[in-house]
C-alpha cells in the first residue's frame, strides 16, 4: 500500500498551503535561487488554486508532506514557448510544488510526480508540463530523473523559465481524450 497519497486541498486549507510555500521560498533563497523571491506565489494565488479545484496536498497519513497545483486548463504562457513541445494534445500543468521542511530530501517531488501522473491518466490526460527557473538545478535534476524532457523556454513571473513535458503511457483498454 502506498504510504503517500494525493488529495484535493479544501478552501479552508489556504494557510496550510501558504506555510509550505513560505518554507519553499526560504529553501530556494538559502540555495541562492531567486525563484519565488518577489512575492509570487502569494495567498491570492493559493486561494485561486483552491477556488478552481487545482490545489492538492501530498499526504502521509494525516500529515501534509507537500502542496502543488495541478491544472487541467493549460497555461497561457506555454503558448509562447521558445522551443518545441513534445505534443499538441491536452495537458496538465504542475505549478507551485512546495515540499514541507519535515519531508525535504525524502523523494517527495518524485512521489508527487508519480501521483500526479496517475491522476492525469484517470482524467484522460497523457501529457504533463512543468516549468522552473533556469537556475533551479535541483528541480531541473528532479524533472530529468522523473522522465520529463526539456522543451525550451518561456517567460513567466518576470523571468525565463525552463519548460518540460512528459508523455504518459496509455493502458491498452484506455479510451482517453487524446
Amino acid at each position: 500500500m502506498e504510504r503517500f497519497f494525493l488529495r484535493p486541498a479544501d478552501k479552508k486549507e489556504a494557510e496550510t498551503a501558504m506555510v509550505l510555500i513560505d518554507e519553499a521560498k526560504g529553501f530556494l533563497k538559502a540555495q541562492g535561487i531567486d525563484q519565488w523571491q518577489t512575492g509570487y506565489p502569494d495567498m491570492k494565488t493559493i486561494c485561486e488554486d483552491l477556488s478552481h479545484g487545482c490545489g492538492y496536498f501530498i499526504a502521509d497519513g494525516s500529515k501534509t508532506a507537500a502542496y502543488l497545483c495541478i491544472d487541467f486548463a493549460g497555461e497561457a504562457s506555454y503558448e509562447m514557448l521558445q522551443g518545441n513541445w513534445k505534443s499538441d494534445c491536452p495537458y496538465a500543468v504542475i505549478h507551485r510544488m512546495a515540499i514541507s521542511e519535515a519531508y525535504r530530501g525524502q523523494g517527495i517531488a518524485s512521489i508527487a510526480f508519480r501521483l500526479t501522473e496517475k491522476l492525469c491518466i484517470q482524467k484522460g490526460f497523457y501529457s504533463v508540463r512543468v516549468d522552473t527557473d533556469e537556475n533551479n538545478a535541483i528541480m531541473r535534476h528532479v524533472l530529468s530523473k522523473n522522465g520529463f524532457d526539456y522543451c525550451g523556454t518561456i517567460w513567466f513571473d518576470n523571468s525565463v523559465k525552463y519548460a518540460y513535458e512528459k508523455m504518459l503511457k496509455r493502458d491498452a483498454g484506455d479510451k482517453g481524450i487524446v
